[in-house]
């Protein structure tokens, strides 16, 4: 019984290290004059949520402005990284 349980501890902890790995991975964030913002991953690739909070889409190559009059444009799609990231405590991780 004590096994069951030392491997059922061991099974959350690296199920748990492995969502928090992503947030650490997460370099840099710049706010859009649309009130979005766009998470830039230390690999260089990027995402998008929307001014409601929610993970969306864009295509590569996107021109985008920050608040600030910055151009950037979007590298990858990483869609599913930061919705990981996001949503990291809705899960029950």
């Amino acid at each position: 019984m004590l096994m069951k349980i030392a491997a059922a501890a061991a099974s959350v902890l690296i199920a748990t290290s492995a969502f928090a790995a992503d947030k650490v991975n997460v370099a840099k964030s710049y706010e859009l004059k649309d009130g979005s913002t766009v998470y830039v991953f230390k690999d260089g690739k990027m995402a998008m949520e929307n001014k409601a909070g929610l993970v969306v889409s864009m295509k590569e190559g996107h021109a985008m402005e920050t608040k600030d009059g910055q151009k950037i444009m979007m590298k990858g799609n990483e869609v599913w990284r930061l919705d990981d990231v996001l949503n990291h405590d809705r899960r029950g991780n």
